[in-house]
């Protein structure tokens, strides 16, 4: 990110982690980065814990900022596991059956409950120690003593545990939505999405995702966002289960890694959206965008070697099929001038996205889509980023590898080497057939009888 020709400056974070908790240090830090641009510039935090963290140290920024109003500690509260709980059932939002234990009795009547394998959340999972050994914040759990062990560490992960119904992944059955919402919970520009391949495979983060409207998805998320009264960017994650409910498992209250699918024929995303309300100028009416593809090219590589094939573009549709054409997803709002692309913070940071001032807005081009596809890394007018990415991503392999072969025995390395070599081995070393009789055929090289981890890997 930092090697983009479109990134104008980059601002040291706070030293050290961030810390919701006490957010003191990213006060005086963003009050330092106000210093250095000298004017107010809008402030979107890119994840969940500068979400929580600017949300409480918003109010001594306001006249250096542009920030979402969210009062009463919002963006904990919907990042709090067993307050998300709460809130879907309070307001009919389709959730994963849900049970939070108050004992370690409570936790082994759960898992019978609810049957295994279960899902084991801690609620604020912000407050987990670095580096405690077996606490992660999402754990599937597959025996009754798995689970009491799992609770009676509750005072060591800060927060409450809480089971889950396990929801099975498959094909069809992860979703997700991406809305920017101004005053009131009232929608800028919103859709739905399919997640086509994950990394890691079904439990990661989307390799390759599709915008598709969906209207149960849509609803709920609209629904949700109107009653918190929502101001902001939100990601929500959804999962479909058996009987095809789409069932919320997961509340971001923020961008998500792939908010740039949700792009119209114009390119008006979540983030501009949200940039041209704060600093007070119209967002023009969304128009087309459904059907575009995300891909992030390393994990999509990754994941269609490991669970599947990269999914075929499709073909824009005519007239009467349009393809760009709005669908339920897309938000209304008021028309108006569009803005260029602003530069998104670096992941684990919060800080500005540019200036209030920075750029006169542009008239907006015809509804014609654009790219079908939107690549995470790639851009012909911008290549650095995209190869910094990819040595990394060799290099990673590189290394990988030379542990690999440092960890396999000599024997297993001769092995391996004699099983490339056979071919060549097999065709020069052949023994002429005998004049009567069958014909001889080679003798494959001698190898250990153990498995050889270079080869099957």
């Amino acid at each position: 990110m930092g090697r983009s020709r479109y990134l104008r400056a980059v601002h040291p974070g706070p030293e050290g982690e961030l810390d919701p908790e006490a957010p003191e240090a990213l006060l005086e830090c963003l009050t330092g980065v106000s210093e250095r641009i000298g004017r107010p510039a809008v402030l979107v935090a890119m994840d969940d814990l500068s979400a929580i963290a600017v949300s409480r140290v918003a109010p001594m920024l306001r006249q250096r900022f542009r920030i979402p109003h969210q009062p009463d500690n919002l963006p904990a509260r919907v990042a709090d596991k067993a307050e998300l709980s709460r809130l879907c059932s309070r307001w009919d939002v389709p959730h994963p059956e849900t049970v939070i234990p108050a004992s370690g009795a409570e936790a082994t009547e759960a898992a019978w409950r609810l049957g295994l394998p279960l899902v084991a959340k801690w609620s604020r999972p912000w407050l987990l120690p670095a580096g405690a050994d077996g606490l992660r914040s999402t754990t599937l759990v597959h025996t009754t003593a798995e689970a009491r062990r799992l609770y009676e560490r509750s005072a060591e992960a800060g927060s409450r545990l809480l089971f889950q119904r396990f929801l099975p992944a498959g094909p069809d059955t992860d979703w997700f939505f991406h809305g920017a919402f101004t005053r009131g919970g009232h929608p800028l520009l919103a859709g739905s999405g399919r997640k086509e391949l994950s990394w890691p495979v079904r439990t990661g983060l989307t390799a390759v995702g599709r915008w598709l409207p969906d209207p149960a998805v849509e609803e709920a998320g609209l629904r949700l966002a109107e009653r918190l009264g929502y101001e902001g960017i939100l990601d929500l994650d959804f999962r479909r289960d058996e009987r095809g409910c789409f069932r919320l498992v997961d509340f971001n209250p923020r961008p998500g890694a792939q908010f740039r699918l949700f792009a119209d024929a114009s390119g008006l995303d979540v983030v501009q959206a949200m940039y041209l309300d704060l600093t007070g100028q119209r967002v023009p009416q969304p128009a087309g965008g459904p059907g575009r593809v995300f891909v992030a090219e390393n994990y999509a590589l990754l994941a269609a070697v490991r669970g599947g094939s990269l999914p075929r573009r499709r073909p824009a549709a005519g007239p009467a099929g349009e393809v760009g054409a709005a669908g339920p997803g897309q938000a209304r709002g008021p028309v108006g001038p569009d803005e260029p692309d602003e530069p998104a913070v670096p992941t684990g940071q919060a800080g500005p996205v540019g200036d209030q001032d920075a750029a006169p807005a542009r008239v907006a081009k015809p509804a014609v889509e654009r790219g079908r596809v939107e690549t995470a890394w790639f851009a012909s007018d911008d290549l650095l980023p995209f190869l910094a990415m990819l040595g990394a991503f060799l290099g990673r392999g590189a290394d990988k590898g030379v542990r690999a072969l440092r960890g396999v025995p000599a024997q297993s390395r001769r092995t391996a080497r004699a099983v490339v070599r056979a071919p060549r081995q097999r065709g020069r070393e052949q023994p002429p057939a005998a004049s009567a009789g069958p014909a001889s055929r080679p003798v494959p090289p001698e190898a250990s009888a153990e498995p050889d981890e270079l080869v099957t890997r």
